[in-house]
C-alpha cells in the first residue's frame, strides 16, 4: 500500500489504533500504538522511542531511535474488535539523521537481499515450516491431546484452534498451504506458502503472534519453544529456499541427475560449509540444543540428500524435474529464532558458496543415525554444535556471521548469548540432585 491507500483503509475499516512493530536482536516482537490522529505524522516522520531499553540496541547515551512504518505491511488485525479496529505496520528502525540503524534486524535482512540482488538474483524465496505445541497454560507442559502425525480423530483436540488460526492468517494476507497435527502429542504445524525473503521474515513474526493470540482466545497456550517435552520430538522450522532471476529458478537444471544447477549446488555447499558457525543464530537458545540430538528427526549431521531426512539439507523430490519446485530445505533451524537474522545468515552462507565456487559433496542417502561415529569420521561428516556454548564461540569467530550481522549486532548478540550460556551452565538441575545427591 501507498501512504494514501493506508490512510484510506484506516477510514474504511474504522481503525482507531495502529500498532508499530519491530524486533530486538533476539527476535522478540516490540510494539507501540499510535492513534488514528497521529498516523499521518508517523508515516511522514516516523515515531521516536528509547533504543536503550530494547535488547541489543544502543547504549543510553545514544538511545534516540525512530521507527519508520513500512506502508506495504499495513493490515488490520483480525483478532481485535471490528469497531475501533486495530491495525499494524512493521517498521524499519533509523537514526535521527534518517540513516538505517545498524542494530535493526530488518536492516540485516535488507542488506543480505541487496547482496543477492547485486549478484543477479531478483528473488530469495523462502518457505519455512513452523511447528509448535499447545499446552493447557504457560506453567507446565500438560498436553491437549495424544495425537500423532496427520491424525484426524478426536485425539486431535486442536482442529478448531488450527482452523481459527488459518482464518486469521489468511485475513492478514498470509497464504496458508495446509495445516496438520505433528508427530508429538499436542504438536501442530501450519505451513505458509513461499514468498520473498523480507516479506517472509515479517510473516514469521506475524504467524507466531497470531498462533499465540488465537490460542489465548481458546483458553490455552501456544509455544514455539524448541524442546518443551523430554522424550518427544522438538519443534523445528524446516526452511525451503530458492533463488530466482526473473521467473527463472537459478537452482534448476533439467539435465542434471539431481535437477540442480551449478548455482544450486554451490548454494547448498555454502549452507553446509557454514552451518556450524551460524547455528547460534538459527538455534539461538540453550533449549535449542536439546532438540538437536540424534533420534528425534532433528538433523545434526552436516550432509545433504534427496530422500534422507536425517541430513541437514534435503532437496525434496515431491515434484522431480519441475523448475519452480526445485529448492533446498534446511532442516535444522527452530521456530524460536529471529527470522530476520536467520534468513539473512542462510542467504549469505549460500551466496558465499556461489561467489567462491564451493564444491558440493555427494549426497548421503543412508540414515545417518545408523552410521557409527567412526564411519561418519571416515566419510568426513561433521556435526552441528552440541551446546549453545560451543555454537556461540563458533559464531564469535565466524567471518560469514560478522559480515551478515555487522559488527554492532554481532558483538551484542555474542555477549547476550555468552551470558545466557553462563547463566545456564552454573544451574544445579533437578536431574543432578536426583542422580548424584544420594550417592556422592
Amino acid at each position: 500500500m501507498t501512504r494514501e491507500e493506508v490512510l484510506a483503509e484506516i477510514e474504511a475499516k474504522n481503525v482507531k489504533f495502529v500498532r508499530l512493530w519491530f524486533t530486538d536482536i533476539l527476535g522478540q516482537l516490540k510494539s507501540f500504538a499510535v492513534t488514528k490522529g497521529e498516523v499521518e505524522d508517523a508515516l511522514d516522520g516516523g515515531m521516536g522511542f528509547d533504543g536503550s531499553s530494547i535488547t541489543g540496541f544502543n547504549r543510553i547515551e545514544e538511545s534516540d531511535m525512530i521507527a519508520m512504518p513500512d506502508t506495504s505491511t499495513f493490515t488490520v488485525l483480525p483478532y481485535r474488535p471490528e469497531q475501533d479496529a486495530v491495525a499494524r505496520m512493521f517498521c524499519d528502525v533509523v537514526t535521527p539523521d534518517r540513516q538505517p540503524y545498524e542494530g535493526d534486524p530488518r536492516y540485516v535482512m535488507r542488506r543480505a537481499l541487496k547482496r543477492a540482488e547485486d549478484m543477479g538474483f531478483d528473488h530469495y524465496y523462502l518457505g519455512p515450516e513452523l511447528e509448535f505445541f499447545y499446552f493447557k497454560d504457560d506453567t507446565a507442559t500438560e498436553v491437549l491431546d495424544r495425537g500423532g502425525y496427520f491424525d484426524l480423530t478426536t485425539l486431535d483436540a486442536a482442529s478448531d484452534l488450527r482452523r481459527d488460526t488459518v482464518t486469521a492468517l489468511e485475513a492478514v494476507g498470509i497464504h496458508v498451504e495446509y495445516s496438520h497435527h505433528e508427530v508429538g502429542p499436542s504438536q501442530h504445524e501450519i505451513d505458509m506458502r513461499y514468498t520473498d525473503g523480507l516479506r517472509m521474515a515479517d510473516n514469521v513474526m506475524t504467524y507466531r503472534t497470531i498462533v499465540k493470540e488465537i490460542a489465548a482466545r481458546h483458553g490455552v497456550y501456544a509455544t514455539f519453544m524448541p524442546k518443551p517435552i523430554e522424550g518427544e520430538n522438538g519443534s523445528g522450522m524446516h526452511t525451503h529456499q530458492s533463488l530466482f532471476t526473473g521467473s527463472q529458478n537459478a537452482f534448476f537444471d533439467p539435465n542434471d541427475e539431481y535437477f540442480l544447477s551449478e548455482t544450486g549446488k554451490q548454494f547448498i555447499a555454502g549452507l553446509l560449509a557454514h552451518a556450524r558457525e551460524i547455528s547460534c543464530v538459527f538455534a539461538q537458545w540453550v533449549n535449542s540444543y536439546k532438540r538437536l540430538v540424534p533420534g528425534y528427526e532433528a538433523p545434526t549431521y552436516v550432509a545433504w540428500s534427496r530422500r534422507n531426512r536425517s541430513a541437514l539439507v534435503r532437496v525434496p523430490l515431491y515434484h522431480p524435474g519441475q523448475e519452480k519446485a526445485t529448492r533446498a530445505e534446511l532442516r535444522c533451524p527452530d521456530p524460536a529464532c529471529n527470522p530476520y537474522l536467520t534468513f539473512a545468515a542462510l542467504l549469505n552462507a549460500g551466496l558465499e558458496g556461489i561467489e567462491k565456487g564451493y564444491e558440493l559433496p555427494d549426497p548421503i542417502e543412508r540414515n545417518l543415525y545408523d552410521v557409527t561415529a567412526v564411519e561418519r569420521k571416515r566419510m568426513g561428516i561433521e556435526e552441528l554444535p552440541s551446546t549453545l556454548g560451543e555454537a556461540i564461540e563458533l559464531g564469535a569467530a565466524s567471518e560469514v556471521l560478522l559480515k551478515t550481522l555487522g559488527e554492532h549486532i554481532h558483538n551484542r548478540f555474542v555477549d547476550l548469548k555468552r551470558a545466557e550460556w553462563e547463566e545456564y551452565r552454573v544451574q544445579v538441575t533437578p536431574y543432578e540432585i536426583e542422580k548424584y545427591l544420594a550417592i556422592l
